[in-house]
């Protein structure tokens, strides 16, 4: 039985809604106007020539409206043409100037002369028809009495009789004046074919016209055509264009009845259908039944490809045309949703077979293309350069955008979000939307675990063997074993970056003596001046962000290690404001940390994962910025043992050597604190620096 979804019974005879239409009789074309105006039709036609707009010397007649209607130009009773028939209405627009000499003396320039005010008013108005194949344009004259001229009224219109043109087509019509003073009028006219006539017997064209039936069975669907045995017929299949020319698919030349089966695939709103008799001059009508139709939309969409052309510009290829916007989105591994990147891309209507374009430098495989309807759903996602850039990447895509005062700002893409980051970092490239950039993730700490992994694997396989061989023994390996996760398996492989500013180069290598010594408990510790080529090749923000969302996704800590140049810095951006070019060097990751540091503190998820520190006798905790000391500050090295405890997991058990632990990293870091504050013959570095800086800074707690 019949689909419910396809219930279509197009008949191309009579139709419930049908026209009566006037019959005009004769082949000669006419006009005739309202009461009180004359006018006259041009004996031929004219060049369809509108020109250029002129200002008007003063009062001038203008189509204000356009109104058509359809009539029958009949020869006989039986042998008669589909027409239509034009009303312009006309208007009076303008003013009259007045005369320089009146306008000084108050009166007229010259009496002997004709008041023009008093005169009527004639128009040459143009009516343009097109209707493929053929195109006319026909002159009307009309004069207006000068007691009907009132400034802003309608004065009446003219009527032309008539315009031939084929049934089913589209006229499209045009009407101005000549000299034209305004923008022209235009009006479309769709015309009926035989199956909106009443009168269809009285068009030749109209009694061979075939009868067509469409309906559908399960998945296909049945064009019935119901003709005589011997009648010949065309018919065919073609896609509606709403620009260009209609895009044929199928035709064949037929005899008798016909049944033509399609499959419902097949099926998408423009696809139409035109029959016609194979007789001379035979009418051509055309229907498209699957308009409305849903599951012809989803078979569009469906269908609907984008194709990359070039690096910057690509074009949706469809059957019809699309009503929808599209926009570039990063799509990350892992199965996340592709997030568009709007702002600071815009959305862009798109129009099928015309060439888009997006401001990109260079493709990623992660960039796609998304694209919704005008109910802003999801239908086509397509990541083009893929195809020639490989698979997905781990990258982290970094939005910059530019206001209007030229200040920029800076976020990271991540699942949850754009992470805002307020750095004043260089863009990577110069232009009105600001700069995408993909910044590669440090792949190498992946590579070097799974050699540690192994490594772990082969010491417990050996550890294994030894305790079979040596079985009296087993006891003592056990108990050390036990002591040894005790004390320092919660701390050990911790994740901790280190971050600071480069005040001078004694600072910086007190900084390293202190990430040396923290590695020796152990600890991963990641500080940029163990990185200083990657640092150059990345650029400090990069560099950053993928240090920080490694040790953070790792549940590793990052030290915030507080100096007088720091808390000034600190204090900078907390200001919103730019720091000197010179005050910092070139590898300084510090002042790029910040854009990210910031957020997680103002954003309150800072605790548990930051922690800050300063040196004894250079600064004094209450000098960090209030916002900072919203997670412990510690004091070094007096304060050790509370600074490596804090180091350790979360959740992780306080080692009874954790003592011994402090002991051995303020052995390691002695003797460097010793050559920063009291250096030979030379006053220390760091007093007098900043805010809190001074003899005794830092000493209590």
């Amino acid at each position: 039985m019949p689909v419910p979804w396809f219930l279509l019974s197009l008949a191309l005879g009579r139709s419930p809604v049908v026209l009566s239409l006037e019959r005009l009789v004769g082949p000669q074309d006419a006009t005739h106007c309202s009461p009180g105006l004359s006018c006259r039709l041009w004996d031929s036609d004219i060049l369809c020539l509108p020109g250029d707009i002129v200002p008007a010397p003063g009062p001038v007649l203008a189509p204000t409206h356009l109104q058509t209607e359809l009539v029958l130009r009949c020869q006989k009773e039986t042998d008669c043409d589909l027409c239509l028939r034009v009303a312009v209405h006309l208007a009076v627009h303008g003013h009259w100037e007045e005369p320089e000499d009146e306008e000084k003396f108050g009166g007229a320039a010259d009496s002997g002369v004709e008041e023009p005010r008093n005169a009527s008013l004639q128009a040459q108005v143009v009516l343009s028809f097109q209707a493929y194949p053929t195109a006319r344009c026909v002159l009307l004259e009309v004069q207006v009495p000068a007691a009907l001229v009132q400034f802003g009224q309608s004065v009446g219109s003219v009527v032309y009789d008539c315009f031939e043109a084929a049934l089913g087509s589209e006229v499209r019509i045009w009407s101005y004046t000549q000299p034209r003073y305004e923008k022209e009028l235009n009006h479309t006219q769709q015309l009926p074919d035989c199956r909106g006539l009443e009168v269809w017997n009285s068009i030749p064209s109209c009694w061979a016209l075939p009868w067509l039936n469409v309906s559908a069975d399960g998945d296909n669907v049945h064009l019935v055509l119901n003709v005589s045995e011997e009648q010949h017929f065309g018919l065919s299949l073609y896609w509606n264009q709403v620009q260009g020319p209609p895009k044929p698919r199928w035709h064949k030349n037929l005899t008798g009845p016909q049944i033509i089966t399609l499959n419902h695939t097949d099926l998408v709103p423009c696809l139409c259908i035109q029959v016609w008799p194979l007789e001379p001059d035979s009418v051509r009508t055309n229907i498209c039944p699957f308009r409305e139709d849903p599951r012809a939309h989803q078979n569009l969409w469906q269908a609907a490809r984008l194709q990359l052309l070039t690096l910057q510009s690509w074009l949706l290829d469809a059957p019809c045309s699309l009503p929808a916007e599209a926009a570039l989105c990063w799509r990350a591994p892992g199965g996340d949703p592709c997030q568009p990147l709007v702002p600071p891309l815009s959305w862009e209507n798109v129009t099928v077979d015309k060439v888009l374009e997006f401001p990109l430098l260079k493709g990623h495989p992660n960039l796609c293309v998304q694209q919704v309807n005008s109910s802003e759903k999801l239908q086509l996602q397509e990541c083009l350069w893929a195809d020639s850039l490989g698979p997905l990447k781990d990258d982290v895509l970094l939005l910059e955008t530019r206001g209007p005062q030229d200040n920029r700002s800076l976020c990271a893409l991540e699942p949850s979000g754009c992470t805002s980051l307020p750095s004043k970092a260089s863009t990577l490239w110069d232009d009105d939307l600001g700069a995408l950039w993909a910044c590669p993730m440090d792949k190498y700490i992946h590579k070097r675990w799974a050699l540690v992994w192994l490594a772990c694997l082969l010491f417990a396989a050996a550890l294994s063997l030894i305790l079979l061989l040596k079985k009296d023994h087993a006891k003592g390996w056990l108990r050390l074993l036990k002591q040894d996760v005790r004390s320092g398996a919660a701390a050990r492989g911790r994740a901790a970056l280190l971050l600071y500013s480069a005040d001078d180069s004694g600072f910086e290598r007190l900084v390293g003596a202190l990430a040396s010594a923290l590695c020796q408990l152990p600890l991963r510790v990641a500080v940029d001046l163990w990185s200083r080529r990657e640092l150059s090749a990345q650029g400090p923000v990069a560099w950053f962000h993928a240090q920080r969302r490694q040790t953070l996704q790792e549940g590793g800590v990052v030290v915030l290690l507080f100096s007088p140049g720091a808390v000034a810095l600190c204090s900078e951006w907390l200001q919103d404001g730019v720091s000197g070019p010179g005050a910092h060097g070139p590898h300084d990751a510090f002042r790029a940390s910040l854009s990210c540091v910031l957020p997680d503190f103002l954003q309150g998820r800072a605790p548990g994962s930051y922690v800050g520190a300063c040196f004894d006798r250079l600064l004094h905790p209450d000098a960090v910025p209030a916002l900072f000391r919203t997670v412990p500050v510690f004091t070094l090295p007096s304060q050790l043992p509370d600074f490596l405890g804090a180091l350790q997991q979360p959740r992780a058990p306080r080692s009874g050597r954790l003592q011994e632990r402090a002991e051995q990293v303020s052995r390691a870091l002695q003797p460097a604190l010793d050559s920063y504050f009291h250096p030979p013959g030379t006053p220390a570095p760091g007093r007098g620096v900043g805010p809190g800086a001074g003899p005794g800074a830092g000493d209590g707690t």
